[in-house]
Parts: C-alpha cells; structure tokens; sequence
C-alpha cells in the first residue's frame, strides 16, 4: 500500500514566474487498479489534447504490462509454454533491464516472477480461515522463482526467454512507476513544464508547484487507523517519489502477523520491523521499484545496500514486535543529500 500525502495548496505562482497568469489543469481518473491525480501549470494548456495524452499513454502502458489482462503483452508472455526466446516491444524491454538492474542490486529481494508465491500466499483473496501455505507446497513454487535465473533478456534483439514453461512475470511493482513516467514524457511534449503526475500514491514532479516552490510531499505515518498523519515532508522536484508499505496489507493467523511482502529468498513473508520505506530516484519506475526492495530488505540490509548503490531511502520500522505504538526512523545519506535543500 503506497500513499504520498501533496501539502502545499495549488494558489497561483506570482506574475514575475509568467508573462501571464498561468494556467492550472487538473485531471484524474482510474488506472492500473488505482487511481490517478495530474496537475500540469503553464500558459496556453489545452486541457483536452492533455486529457487525450495522459488517457493514450496510460492505455499503451495497460497494454503491453498488465497481468490484469489477458490479453497485455506480459500476460501473453507468461501463458506462453515457450522456453524459446519472444520478441518483445521496446518498452517492455525497458521495464525488465530496470527490474534485472533492481534485481542484481537488491540482493535478488526484487524478484518479478514472484508470482507463484503470491498466489499462495493467498494475498488479496485470502479468506480468515484459510491455512498457512505448508512448507512443501512453499518449496515447490520456490522452484518457479528466481528473476536471474528464469529470464533471459537480449536488449539488442528485443527478446525475452524463460527459463521454465510455467515461469511469470508480475510487474506490479514496477510498470505502475514506469506509467507514471510515461505520462510525464507526455506531458513534457505537449510543453508542459511544471506537473506532478502521481498513480496509487506513487509520483513524479517537474519544476515547482503553484506557488513557485518546490512540490513539498508528506510521508504518511505507519499506522492503519492513521490516515493523513504526517511523519516527515520531503520536498520533491524534478524527483520521482514512492512509498512502500505493509501496515495496511498484512492477516493476522493464530497471534502471528504475515505481511504482504515476500522474501524471494525464504518464500514467505518478511519478519523484519520495517513497514514503511520511502524512496526517491531519477524517475518514478526506478523509485516504485526500489521501494518494494527495500521494504523486503528492511533498513539494516537496506541502508547497506542502499549505501552501495547510491539511493535515497527513507525508513519508518515498529518499535518492537507486534507494537505500533513508537515507530524509528532512519534514512540513507543519499535520502539525507536529496532533502538538505
């Protein structure tokens, strides 16, 4: 569950910023499961052309990456029994490279073919009643996992193989971060040069806000029955921003709690006590994606990782176990650089 929390007010920039009073275009909608918020400021928008861009860009990315449909690219990919190489558009390519690239970095806690655990796991249909996955039947969707393993993609041929006949590729984690991008790429040509586009919570920003400043964004506190309280404002400018988080997406069996992240590595559910992880990044696909690693790392492997790799992460982990009434926080040297000013 991903919220970002926009705290400046949409007033008007000052006459020196413009030759004219600017314009403001708001639009929003559904997409990708979620919803979608657009705030494009300028002179002379045409609201309807950028209606139209947002509304094709956010149906190409539909098309090609979501396992909601059947009939997408990545979901014809994984009906497919083929073990032979498959051509694959540009986009798709790119949107794997960057989950490899994740992937390698992350100590393999990024994993798009995470599917089969999923689905065990039972996460978004899972009844109260319902039995923990038993360990072999845990051993055995292991078998289908393993991104580096599984998937096989030559960048230059734009080709994707997989490594088994049953192996998926889930992109949730990383394709709603890569549509923000697009429509954002829209936006620019259309000439727009100050926007947040932000999908489920997930954003990116150009520029500064209505009021000439910085976009400011607020990280929403941890707690389930907390909405709309801030645990810091991070001011956001030409940054992509994602937030990752358990605290509302977790079942509780027998006194034990279950997130809803899974380590790719054990198959089952994280233990550690992070459950809140910020992220900012060059763009909005890369942020989505690292958001959901480093929650599964949890901030002591994170912050090493993240120390390595040069990201900016911000983490909020419970207190002790089973309590959420003191949360601590901490965050990357990066996150600390991209946040001085």
């Amino acid at each position: 569950m991903r919220r970002l929390i926009l705290l400046a007010p949409l007033l008007f920039l000052t006459a020196c910023l413009f030759d004219k009073d600017p314009e403001i275009v708001r639009l929003s909608g559904e997409t990708m499961g979620t919803t979608f918020n657009i705030t494009a400021i300028g002179e002379d928008l045409d609201e309807k052309a950028l209606s139209a861009r947002v509304d094709a860009a956010l149906a190409a990315v539909n098309a090609r990456m979501s396992n909601w449909d059947p009939n997408s690219e990545v979901s014809l990919f994984a009906a497919s029994d083929s073990t032979d190489p498959q051509p694959v558009s540009p986009e798709f390519a790119k949107v794997i490279a960057a989950a490899n690239e994740v992937h390698a970095q992350s100590r393999g806690m990024f994993d798009v073919t995470l599917g089969p655990l999923i689905q065990l796991w039972g996460f978004g249909s899972r009844e109260p009643a319902d039995p923990i996955p038993a360990d072999d039947a845990i051993a055995a969707a292991m078998e289908a996992i393993g991104q580096a393993r599984l998937l096989s993609l030559d960048e230059n041929a734009l080709t994707l193989a997989k490594g088994r006949p049953d192996t998926q590729v889930f992109l949730a984690a990383i394709a709603k971060g890569y549509g923000i991008d697009a429509v954002a790429a829209e936006l620019a040509a259309e000439g727009v040069e100050s926007y947040m586009v932000e999908i489920g919570g997930d954003l990116v920003t150009r520029g500064t806000n209505a009021e000439g400043l910085p976009w400011s964004i607020g990280i929403e506190t941890p707690e389930p029955g907390a909405q709309g309280q801030v645990e810091l404002v991070v001011p956001v400018s030409d940054l992509g921003m994602a937030t990752s988080g358990d605290y509302r997406n977790f079942f509780t069996h027998e006194g034990q709690r279950y997130s809803h992240i899974i380590d790719p590595t054990t198959g089952r559910p994280i233990t550690h006590l992070t459950t809140s992880v910020t992220v900012l990044a060059e763009d909005a696909m890369m942020a989505d994606a690292w958001a959901t690693a480093m929650l599964a790392l949890g901030a002591e492997r994170g912050l090493e990782v993240a120390a390595a790799n040069d990201i900016a992460v911000f983490f909020i982990s419970r207190g002790a176990p089973g309590g959420d009434e003191t949360y601590i926080t901490s965050q990357s040297a990066a996150f600390t650089a991209a946040t001085a000013n």
